[in-house]
C-alpha cells in the first residue's frame, strides 16, 4: 500500500498511477457523456416521453451519487486498484446492455449498471492520483490534468456517439466504449495500489438513508414533471426522501466513523464552496442537457453537431490545464470560481436569448466555448482545494466527497432543468390544444387520438410523432396537423428558452456566493473528530502556501 512521499519525492509507480486514474476518469465521463448527443436520436427510436427520455440520463447519474461516498471509504478499506478494476468491469456490461437495447427500459438498466462502475471510477482514481502525489503542488498539477482528461471524455463522447448515428448506427459508440474499459482494466494493474484505513469504516445506515433519500427526490423531480407534482406518488416520494435525508444528517454527526464528516460545514468558507459547486455543476449540465434538447429532440438536428459543440464545451478544460494549475497554485480560489461561474452564466442567459424557429446551430459555438472555459476554471479548482483540505490519509473521503457535490449538481441538472421545461412545454400544449384540434380539420377518432397523445406523451411525442396512428390494426395512420406540430415546437422552444435562462442565473448566484462568501476570509483549521483539517479556501491573495495537506 501507497505511504505517504516525502516532500518533493515521487513514489515509485507515480506515472503508472496517474496514466490510470486519468484514463479511468477518461472512461467514466465517455460513458456519462454519451447521450448527450443522443437525446434526439433515443427520442426517435425509442419513442420516448419528455421523462422518460430525462431517465437515460438520470439512470447513470443517481447510483453514480449515491454511491461515491461509499466505494471511497470501501478503496480506504481494501485498496484501491482493485476496486478500480471493478469499476472498469461494470462499465464493460452496462455499456453492453445499453450496445444491445431495443427498448428505453434496457436503455435505463445499462445506464444502472455503467452508473455503478462510474461510482467507483470517479472517487477512487482520484484518491489513487493524490496519494502518490509528492507534495501540494505536484498533487494540484496532477489534479489539473486528472479534471482535464474528464474534461477529454466529455468532448469526446457526443463526438463519438454523434459520429457513429451520422453513420447509422449509434450503438457503436457503445462498443468503442467497452474497448476502453477494457484497456482502463488492463493499464490499472502497472498502477500502485493504495489504502488508508486507518479511522475509515462502512457506515450501512448512513449510505442507505443518504441513497434512498437522494434516489425518492429525483425520482420525485423526474417523474412529476409528467404526472404532475400534485399525484400522491410524487408526494409521498418527496417527503420519504425528505425524511430520509434528516435522518441521514442525524445519523453522521452521532456515528463514530462517519461517511461524510459534516462538522467540515462548519467552517463558513467550506460550506460556501460546497453549496456553490452543487448550484454551479447544475447550471452546467442544465445548460448543456438543454443544448442537447433544443438542437436534437426539439430541431431533430444531426447528432454530429451535437457533438461539435460539446468539443467547444469540453475543448477549453483541456487547453487549459497549465494556467488552471497554475490558478490553483497561486491564485485564491474565490477569485477563479467567481470566474468560472460568471463564465457560464453569460452562457446560459445568452442561449436563452435564441429563437427556436431558428436553425441556426452555430450560433451555439460562441456561448458553448464561454462556458467550457467557465466549466475549465470551477472543476478543477473545486476539486484541487477540497482534496489539499485534508491530510493524505483522508484522500478517500475527499476525493469522494468532492465527487459527490460535483456530481449531485450534475445529476440535478437534467432532472430539475427537464421537470421545469417540460412542465411548462405541456402546460402550453394543453392550453392551446383545443384550437389546434379545432384548427386542423381533424376528423374523429383521429382528434380523440391526438388529444390522446398530447396529454399522455406530451409536447415531445406530438413533436416526434409525423403521424396520428388509427384507432385500429387496419386504420390507416393519417399525417399529424401542421398546427398541432407547430405547437409543440413553440411550446418546447419557450420552456426551453426558459431553462438556459434558469439555468443562466443559478450560474449567476453561484458566482455572487463565492464572491461575496469567500471575501476576507484568512485560512484557518475546523477541528474534527479525525483532527484539525486546513482549510485552502479563505483569504484573497497567494493560494498556493495554504494548500497544505498535514
Amino acid at each position: 500500500m501507497a505511504q505517504n512521499p516525502l516532500p518533493g519525492t515521487r513514489m515509485p509507480g507515480y506515472a503508472p498511477t496517474v496514466v490510470a486514474g486519468c484514463f479511468a476518469v477518461l472512461l467514466a465521463q465517455v460513458a456519462y457523456s454519451l447521450p448527450g448527443a443522443l437525446n434526439g436520436t433515443f427520442q426517435q427510436e425509442f419513442a420516448t416521453t419528455g421523462s422518460q427520455l430525462t431517465w437515460i440520463t438520470a439512470a447513470f447519474a443517481i447510483p453514480m451519487v449515491v454511491l461515491e461516498l461509499t466505494t471511497g471509504v470501501i478503496g480506504d478499506l481494501f485498496g484501491r486498484r482493485r476496486l478500480l478494476q471493478s469499476g472498469a468491469v461494470l462499465t464493460v456490461i452496462g455499456s453492453l446492455i445499453c450496445a444491445l437495447a431495443g427498448t428505453v427500459q434496457a436503455m435505463w438498466a445499462g445506464m444502472v449498471v455503467a452508473g455503478l462502475g462510474a461510482a467507483i471510477l470517479y472517487p477512487i482514481s482520484l484518491a489513487m492520483i493524490a496519494a502518490v502525489a509528492p507534495d501540494e503542488e505536484g498533487r494540484a498539477k496532477a489534479i489539473a490534468l486528472w479534471a482535464g482528461f474528464l474534461s477529454i471524455g466529455a468532448a469526446v463522447s457526443p463526438l463519438l456517439g454523434g459520429a457513429f448515428a451520422e453513420g447509422g448506427s449509434w450503438r457503436g459508440a457503445y462498443g468503442v466504449v467497452i474497448g476502453a474499459a477494457i484497456v482502463s482494466f488492463l493499464i490499472t494493474f502497472k498502477a500502485t495500489d493504495s489504502s488508508a484505513p486507518e479511522g475509515r469504516k462502512l457506515d450501512i445506515p448512513g449510505q442507505a438513508t443518504l441513497a434512498l433519500g437522494l434516489i425518492a427526490l429525483l425520482f420525485a423531480a423526474t417523474q412529476g414533471s409528467e404526472t404532475g407534482f400534485a399525484d400522491p406518488k410524487i408526494i409521498a416520494a418527496c417527503v420519504a426522501g425528505v425524511v430520509l435525508l434528516a435522518a441521514f444528517i442525524v445519523i453522521e454527526l452521532r456515528t463514530e466513523v462517519p461517511l461524510l464528516n459534516l462538522r467540515l460545514f462548519a467552517n463558513r468558507a467550506y460550506a460556501i464552496v460546497a453549496i456553490a459547486t452543487v448550484i454551479g455543476m447544475f447550471a452546467f449540465l442544465a445548460i448543456c442537457y438543454s443544448m442537447s434538447i433544443w438542437l436534437g429532440a426539439i430541431q431533430h438536428q444531426s447528432a454530429l453537431k451535437i457533438g461539435v459543440l460539446f468539443v467547444f464545451i469540453q475543448g477549453p478544460a483541456l487547453l487549459l490545464v497549465p494556467v488552471v494549475s497554475h490558478l490553483i497554485r497561486n491564485v485564491a480560489p474565490r477569485w477563479v470560481l467567481t470566474g468560472g461561474f460568471a463564465l457560464i452564466a453569460v452562457a446560459g442567459i445568452w442561449c436563452s436569448t435564441f429563437d427556436v424557429a431558428d436553425l441556426d446551430w452555430v450560433r451555439f459555438i460562441a456561448p458553448m466555448a464561454i462556458m467550457g472555459v467557465g466549466f475549465a476554471l470551477t472543476v478543477g479548482s473545486i476539486t484541487a482545494v477540497a482534496i489539499n483540505t485534508v491530510p493524505v490519509r483522508l484522500a478517500g473521503m475527499a476525493s469522494a466527497t468532492t465527487n459527490l457535490l460535483r456530481d449531485l449538481g450534475f445529476a440535478l441538472g437534467p432532472v430539475l432543468i427537464a421537470a421545469l421545461a417540460i412542465g411548462k412545454a405541456n402546460d402550453g400544449l394543453l392550453t392551446g390544444l383545443g384550437g389546434a384540434i379545432g384548427a386542423s380539420g381533424l376528423q374523429a377518432p383521429y382528434t380523440d387520438i391526438a388529444g390522446g397523445i398530447a396529454h399522455s406523451g406530451g409536447a415531445m411525442a406530438i413533436n416526434a410523432m409525423p403521424v396520428v396512428p388509427g384507432a385500429g390494426p387496419d386504420a390507416a395512420p393519417v399525417p399529424m396537423p401542421q398546427q398541432l406540430t407547430e405547437l409543440a415546437f413553440t411550446s418546447l422552444g419557450d420552456a426551453y428558452s426558459t431553462a438556459f435562462l434558469v439555468a443562466g442565473l443559478c450560474a449567476a448566484a453561484a458566482g455572487a456566493l463565492t464572491l461575496v462568501g469567500l471575501f476576507g476570509r484568512h485560512g484557518r483549521h475546523v477541528q474534527t473528530d479525525s483532527g484539525s483539517v486546513s482549510s485552502p479556501l479563505e483569504g484573497d491573495g497567494n493560494a498556493s502556501h495554504s494548500l497544505v495537506g498535514k
